[in-house]
């Protein structure tokens, strides 16, 4: 289950960001997961809460925003939504599709005291 790694390095990022922002304690933390991302949210938010228990992030909410795929289809020259990492062009079923966003996770927004 790699979501708990995930959720270690969240951790270290809101650490780091109390130390040069000096706040002590986390109320909400929003991620930003992409579709493409093979993150599963529910793992996530079991890890999130494991990996904070007795941080500053303790008790804080965790909220996830969904940030959905997508590619560039070199065979038709479209931008395309994509619902999966290796799928076909929804626009022309070609197979030369290049993701170019969606594959990312990141901390997008900290609510602290």
């Amino acid at each position: 289950m790699h979501e708990m790694s995930l959720a270690e390095s969240v951790l270290q990022i809101i650490e780091e960001s109390a130390r040069t922002q000096n706040f002590q304690r986390v109320r909400t933390v929003v991620l930003e997961i992409g579709a493409l991302a093979a993150v599963e949210p529910d793992a996530m938010r079991f890890c999130f809460d494991a990996v904070t228990h007795g941080s500053i992030a303790e008790g804080a909410r965790l909220e996830i925003l969904d940030k959905p795929g997508e590619g560039w289809c070199v065979d038709c020259n479209k931008t395309v939504l994509l619902c999966e990492r290796f799928g076909l062009c929804p626009e022309c079923g070609g197979a030369r599709v290049e993701i170019t966003g969606g594959n990312e996770m990141r901390v997008k927004d900290l609510e602290v005291e």
